[in-house]
C-alpha cells in the first residue's frame, strides 16, 4: 500500500515561492500516476497538477498554469510541486495523491476522483 507524506508548506507573502515535497513509501512510485489536490475552507477540493506514471504527460488547473510545476523523482520516491508567484487565493491544504497506472503509463489523471492513495496534506498560506 503506497503511503504519502507531504512537507514544505508554510506562510509566504504574495509573490513568493514554495516547494512542496511528497515522500512516498510502501510501493514502487514508478507504477503510479500522481497529482496535487488542494482544498480551502468551505470550498470543494480542486486538482491543481497531475503527472502520468511515465512523467511524459502533465496537466494543470488553469489558475496555476505558468506558476506551478509538478515533477517526480522515482529514484528518491518523491513528488514535488514548485509554486511561484503565489497569490492569496492559493491558500489551502495541499495533498499529494496517487493511483496505480496499469497500462496507461502516459496518461495523466484529470480529476481528484481519479486517485485512491492520499497524503494528509500540508498547509499553504499566502498572506502579507
Amino acid at each position: 500500500q503506497l503511503q504519502l507524506v507531504e512537507s514544505g508548506g508554510g506562510l509566504v507573502q504574495p509573490g513568493g515561492s514554495l516547494r512542496l515535497t511528497c515522500a512516498t513509501s510502501g510501493g514502487n512510485l514508478s507504477f503510479y500516476a500522481v497529482g496535487w489536490v488542494r482544498q480551502a475552507p468551505g470550498q470543494e477540493r480542486e486538482g491543481v497538477a497531475y503527472m502520468s506514471s511515465s512523467g511524459a504527460s502533465t496537466k494543470y488547473e488553469d489558475s496555476v498554469k505558468g506558476r506551478f510545476t509538478i515533477s517526480r523523482d522515482d529514484g528518491k520516491e518523491s513528488v514535488y510541486l514548485q509554486m511561484t508567484n503565489l497569490k492569496p487565493e492559493d491558500t489551502a491544504v495541499y495533498r499529494c495523491a496517487a493511483r496505480r497506472a496499469g497500462a496507461t503509463r502516459d496518461r495523466a489523471p484529470s480529476s481528484p476522483k481519479d486517485f485512491d492513495h492520499w497524503g494528509r496534506g500540508t498547509q499553504v498560506t499566502v498572506s502579507s
